[in-house]
């Protein structure tokens, strides 16, 4: 497993830093995440799934080296079924993620607190998912209004979760 050493940056901090970016390249995700990993700060480079209901990508993605980056999944908001569960994020620590950020709902929450990974979703759901294949890998998303794009970073602590187009680093 390759865990790359990223410095956790502050999220009050960069948003002091970057208060008067205009140019879309600092974003702030809005504050409807709940925090379900053993991890409560994670930071690394950005790669997304878009998905609905279906975490078939999502497992894919999982099961391939992170290399210390962050899993962003577009699950449309869905609060019907649980994109991630105690099986993915295990294989997700194994293969070196360092975080999941789901917009839709996780399960399993005894199996999630105790990975060492970060996961911020909207909320549980004991239901799985129905596996079709369906979605795609590595595109730009919306997640709740903001754009997400593969290769951005992404940095997320008990304040909040932001997005940056590069590295930021402590000031």
């Amino acid at each position: 497993m390759i865990r790359l050493s990223i410095p956790q940056v502050s999220t009050c901090d960069l948003c002091d830093r970057f208060k008067a970016d205009d140019s879309d390249a600092f974003r702030v995700l809005p504050p409807v995440f709940a925090s379900y990993g053993g991890l409560r700060a994670f930071a690394g480079r950005v790669s997304t799934v878009k998905c609905f209901e279906d975490n078939a990508l999502v497992k894919a993605a999982l099961d391939q080296p992170g290399e210390g980056r962050v899993l962003v999944v577009d699950g449309g908001g869905s609060l019907r079924r649980a994109l991630v569960g105690g099986n993915l994020a295990a294989a997700a620590v194994a293969n070196g993620w360092v975080g999941l950020v789901v917009d839709g709902c996780v399960r399993d929450l005894a199996e999630l607190a105790v990975a060492e990974l970060g996961i911020r979703a909207l909320g549980l759901m004991p239901m799985p998912t129905i596996k079709r294949g369906e979605g795609q890998r590595d595109v730009a998303v919306q997640i709740r209004g903001v754009v997400v794009r593969p290769g951005d970073w992404l940095y997320a602590d008990d304040d909040g979760i932001v997005v940056s187009t590069s590295a930021v680093h402590s000031a």
